[in-house]
């Protein structure tokens, strides 16, 4: 009994190890390291165009992706930055200045930010109001597609997606205008 007890507790480490064959879903960007500065270029203080993105760890089932970019410390309450819904499975990343179009060749759709438009709205707090924080939110679904139209707003697009969420991922970057 003492044989197969330890053998059971080896291939429990092993499989913790290794993440039971399975990784967590994560999501970066070469142009910030988590919690660190977001460079000007991605604010309104710069080109005002979206950072690289990439991700790993896919959950098995996954039929699309939706990104949120938001801002928990604006002065008006979460502010959203950026709404990404649609995006294939096959896709595990989005480059650097993504077009500012509601729907883009491989069906990726963009929605409408609180600054009013689609697409991305850099960091933009007001001036002297300290650092804030922008949390890039990436939800991994078993769905192919949210049915939703090209510049859908946030919370119609959590409406769509709720009950399929596989998996989600969270990057942050810090921004400060003086």
């Amino acid at each position: 009994m003492n044989t197969i007890w330890w053998a059971l507790v080896g291939f429990i480490l092993v499989l913790a190890l290794r993440g039971g064959g399975a990784m967590a879903l994560t999501i970066e960007s070469d142009a910030f390291a988590e919690g660190s500065r977001i460079p000007g270029r991605y604010s309104c203080e710069g080109r005002d165009m979206s950072p690289a993105l990439k991700w790993h760890g896919v959950p098995s089932g996954t039929k699309s992706f939706v990104l949120i970019v938001e801002d928990p410390d604006a002065p008006v309450g979460t502010f959203t930055h950026w709404v990404v819904y649609d995006i294939p499975a096959e896709r595990d990343a989005l480059p650097e200045a993504l077009p500012s179009r509601g729907e883009l060749e491989d069906g990726t759709k963009q929605g409408i930010n609180d600054f009013g438009r689609i697409g991305y709205g850099g960091p933009c707090p007001p001036r002297g109001h300290g650092p804030h924080r922008y949390f890039f939110i990436l939800r991994a679904l078993d769905i192919p597609s949210t049915g939703l139209p090209p510049g859908a707003a946030k919370g119609e697009v959590e409406a769509a997606i709720e009950g399929h969420i596989l998996g989600e991922a969270r990057t942050m970057g810090t921004y400060e205008r003086r």
